[in-house]
């Protein structure tokens, strides 16, 4: 039985690395390449594994790339990402949005994240996918702090915390995949200005 329970880590052990092989082998890849290029064969040589080992776990290239895009964002003590919550919002929030746009601005990120963009919008399942375990929890840790500041009288009770969500984060991210002007931590500190202060004259 110690001998079988062994030989079971070690089959973990490597499928853990073969695993993260992979996705580091994607990730590589689609800067070289670039995502229309990027091909199962193409990963599976790089990480010197069979294409069947990829297709056993993955359905698409798409599908492969958005989980090297999660395992970057791991964090290293394997807790969850969280929003910094100083107890004043409209810097807190300056500072995650201008974290989000030095990230958005990292040349090694721009080409697949574009990708995955347009993947999503063309494929159902990694849309599904992309929303359950990225999308989704990531607008609830917004909404978390957005409901910290609800209950320090920083925002207002009936606000609605998804449509805060998008005022915040929205015109970076249609900024970004329209190219329609750069992203500066200047334009990270209007947004959050504008979102928390208003459109109307102040008095």
């Amino acid at each position: 039985m110690t001998t079988q329970r062994k030989a079971l880590s070690g089959s973990a052990r490597r499928n853990e690395a073969s695993h993260r092989a992979i996705l580091a082998a994607a990730f590589e890849l689609v800067q070289e390449v670039g995502y229309a290029k990027l091909s199962i064969e193409g990963i599976a040589a790089r990480a010197g594994v069979g294409k069947q080992t990829i297709y056993r776990w993955w359905p698409s290239k798409g599908a492969v790339l958005f989980d090297a895009f999660l395992m970057l964002s791991e964090q290293p003590d394997g807790e969850g990402a969280g929003l910094p919550d100083t107890g004043d919002l409209e810097a807190d929030l300056k500072a995650v949005l201008r974290a989000t746009i030095e990230e958005l601005n990292d040349a090694r990120y721009d080409e697949a994240m574009r990708a995955l963009n347009t993947e999503i919008t063309h494929d159902p399942a990694l849309a599904a996918l992309y929303a359950e375990r990225l999308d989704g929890p990531m607008r609830e840790l917004k909404r978390q702090r957005l409901r910290s500041a609800q209950r320090a009288g920083q925002l207002a009770e009936d606000l609605d915390l998804d449509v805060a969500v998008d005022l915040l984060w929205g015109p970076l991210l249609n900024r970004w995949l329209q190219r329609s002007g750069e992203l500066t931590p200047g334009y990270a500190d209007s947004i959050v200005e504008t979102a928390l202060h208003g459109l109307r004259p102040r008095s």
